[in-house]
């Protein structure tokens, strides 16, 4: 299947293992995501996100969101829509 890169990592938050994500395309709750970096290479359905520690079900290009990820992700990770 074929990967859209959609944004990239901005911070990750290692005692919650939450990941803030700065979105260059949309994305919804529900999408598979896949992210990769150095040594970071995992895919992940997005349960839930929030924008400004708001629940969301879809964010757009620009938003800053928040999302629990399975795996320690690290700054400008990329991160696609599977």
């Amino acid at each position: 299947m074929e990967e859209k890169q959609i944004g990239s990592v901005d911070h990750f938050f290692g005692n919650i293992g939450v990941s803030m994500i700065r979105l260059t395309d949309a994305l919804k709750a529900g999408d598979k995501i896949h992210i990769k970096g150095n040594t970071s290479d995992f895919v992940q359905d997005v349960s839930s996100m929030q924008i400004d520690r708001v629940p969301a079900q879809e964010a757009k290009a620009g938003d800053l969101i928040s999302i629990k990820v399975d795996q320690k992700v690290r700054k400008d990770d990329a991160v696609y829509k599977v």
